[in-house]
């Protein structure tokens, strides 16, 4: 099972997780909306996490905010993951939202507090279990320095783009880099 995380006012029906679906149409997938709360975006992937422990192997890929919850889930439950932009402060970054955000998927809008932040704070991972990891990062990122990734994670599997953007122009371009880091096999086509 690949579980694709969104990332802060995203949804599981952005451009990202639409092109990882199309991607993995023929394997398990699941690109959940997560509610903007982190305490009940964490609880709802830990629990699809060990629903499908259940029946195999489990592995994540995690944009922006959504790389913060993949590195603390990697963490807990010894999961390979891939981060894309990610997010390695955002009880820092995400202090700046503060007030109405914006919901990406219908421009909707909803509070974002110094509480919902602080939340954040007790799933960073001080000591992450880097071989499981690969970080991909487009140095063009307007949102999120990606020499902070690279600090965090200095024994990551890294690539890192020039240009770019923080929704990570061209991602389907290293689809087949993350199927080798996750040890998928894929079907020739044609």
């Amino acid at each position: 099972m690949v579980i694709y995380i969104h990332g802060f006012g995203g949804s599981g029906e952005g451009s990202k997780a639409r092109l990882f679906r199309e991607h993995y149409k023929d394997d398990a997938f699941i690109a959940p909306s997560l509610s903007y709360l982190p305490d009940l975006a964490v609880k709802t992937l830990e629990e699809l996490i060990e629903q499908f422990l259940k029946v195999g192997p489990v592995s994540l890929i995690g944009s922006s905010l959504g790389g913060f919850y993949a590195l603390y889930l990697s963490h807990k439950y010894k999961l390979p993951a891939v981060l894309l932009n990610p997010s390695v402060k955002p009880y820092e970054t995400l202090a700046r939202c503060i007030g109405q955000a914006p919901s990406f998927y219908d421009n909707s809008s909803f509070e974002w507090n110094g509480g919902h932040v602080q939340s954040l704070v007790k799933y960073d991972v001080a000591d992450p279990d880097e071989e499981r990891l690969f970080l991909l990062a487009q140095s063009g990122d307007e949102l999120l320095d990606y020499r902070e990734a690279l600090q965090k994670l200095p024994h990551a599997k890294t690539q890192i783009d020039e240009g770019g953007s923080h929704g990570f122009d061209g991602i389907e371009k290293h689809f087949g880099a993350i199927d080798a880091f996750f040890g998928m096999k894929r079907r020739a086509k044609g």
